[in-house]
């Protein structure tokens, strides 16, 4: 199963160490967690036709909570759009028993542990490449990608290529709302990462965001209008 084999993934020794020692020391206000301190597997629905692609876990989000986005600011701008738009049953994610659902909806990320400063090494980005290509492989009704950030753009280009997918000459740039229509039948949507550096500084703001999932709600609402009847 991907997601054991996610979980158990020792590969990158620099992210082994960090994330291991993030979860010895913890933070003050999480004293008497339990972190989990391994590598985040993806989280959703398996038959979503919404993939998300996200950066890397947090050191105190994701590394501590052991699900993607939760327990941390971004996660609280995700699943808050989420809900808006019915992609999930409730707005907030804040750990593993919380009781939360996602429906036609399921995120990845690029690199599945905590990375130091967040930012992870290119070796790093390849090692976890292929839970990229497992995922989309295992998403067979996916039709609309969301990518948070440049560096998602970029990697799931990377991970298209590797799956022998022609990709389109010259290929996409990424920005905030930019939207291509793939050939292999995906709408690309690309949208500024929900990290604090972007919120908090006004680069993202809360319509702005809307405004990706809304537009990824449409896609697949026009979808569903023109498949064809039995």
């Amino acid at each position: 199963m991907l997601n054991t084999e996610i979980v158990a993934c020792t590969r990158c020794p620099r992210l082994v160490e960090y994330r291991e020692s993030i979860a010895a020391t913890k933070r003050r206000q999480y004293r008497d967690w339990s972190y989990w301190g391994k590598p985040i597997p993806g989280f959703g629905d398996p038959t979503a036709r919404l993939y998300i692609l996200g950066l890397a876990p947090a050191a105190h989000g994701g590394n501590r909570t052991g699900r993607v986005f939760t327990g941390d600011r971004s996660g609280d701008w995700l699943y808050e759009a989420l809900h808006r738009f019915g992609f999930a049953n409730q707005p907030t994610s804040t750990h593993l028993g919380d009781g939360l659902i996602l429906t036609d909806c399921y995120i990845g990320a690029t690199v599945r542990c905590a990375p130091p400063a967040n930012k992870p090494l290119p070796d790093e980005f390849s090692a976890c490449r292929p839970f990229v290509l497992g995922e989309l492989r295992l998403l067979e009704k996916v039709t609309v990608v969301v990518v948070l950030g440049k560096i998602a753009f970029d990697h799931y280009f990377k991970a298209c290529r590797e799956m022998g997918r022609a990709l389109p000459t010259p290929c996409p740039k990424f920005g905030h709302a930019a939207t291509y229509e793939l050939p292999w039948g995906v709408s690309l949507i690309g949208s500024y990462h929900p990290s604090q550096q972007n919120t908090f500084t006004g680069k993202l703001t809360r319509p702005m965001f809307h405004r990706i999932f809304s537009a990824a709600a449409r896609r697949l609402a026009d979808s569903r209008l023109r498949r064809p009847s039995a």
